[in-house]
C-alpha cells in the first residue's frame, strides 16, 4: 500500500505559484493554505501592483493572466482551507506566548499545528519573524524555491 500523502500548508506566494507553474507536480502532498494567505494572493492578483506577489501575474499574457486570477477566485477543491473552529481557539493559545505576532502569523502557526503537518514558505516569508515562531512551537517547515520571479 502507497504511502498517504504529506499534509502540506504553503503560503500566499507558493500558493500563487501552485496555480501558475504546478508547486505539487509529482510529489504526493495535499495542500492547504491559509484564509489569511489565500485573501492577499487574491487581492495581489485582482488589485496588481508589481510586488512578489502579485508580480507573477503581471509577466503572463492578457489572457494567461485573466485565467491565472480566475483560478484563485475559484480555489481549486483539492486546495484546502482551516476549519475556524480549529484555528481560532489554537490563534488565541498562541498569541499568549507571542503577544506581537500579527494575525497573519498567528493564523499560520496555528494551523500548521493543528495540522500536523509541514509549512512551505517561499524565500521572502522565511526570512521573515515566522521561522523563529515555528521553530518555538516545534512546528516543522521548510524554505521552497519558488521557479520563476
Amino acid at each position: 500500500m502507497p504511502p498517504s500523502p504529506q499534509l502540506v500548508l504553503i503560503d500566499d506566494r507558493l500558493l500563487i505559484e501552485e496555480l501558475l507553474v504546478g508547486l505539487a507536480k509529482g510529489r504526493r502532498i495535499v495542500l492547504q493554505t491559509t484564509f489569511s494567505w489565500y485573501y492577499r494572493a487574491c487581492r495581489a492578483a485582482v488589485l496588481g501592483a508589481g510586488g512578489q506577489l502579485s508580480g507573477p501575474f503581471e509577466q503572463l499574457e492578457r489572457e494567461e493572466q485573466e485565467q491565472a486570477i480566475l483560478s484563485l477566485l475559484e480555489l481549486r477543491g483539492d486546495i484546502l482551507l482551516p476549519d475556524p473552529r480549529a484555528t481560532v481557539p489554537r490563534m488565541a493559545r498562541i498569541a499568549k506566548h507571542h503577544p506581537r505576532l500579527n494575525l497573519l502569523n498567528l493564523e499560520a502557526v496555528a494551523v500548521a499545528q493543528h495540522l500536523r503537518g509541514t509549512l512551505w514558505l517561499s524565500p521572502e516569508a522565511a526570512g521573515g519573524v515566522l521561522p523563529a515562531v515555528l521553530d518555538q512551537e516545534h512546528v516543522a517547515w521548510k524554505a521552497v524555491t519558488i521557479h520563476a520571479d
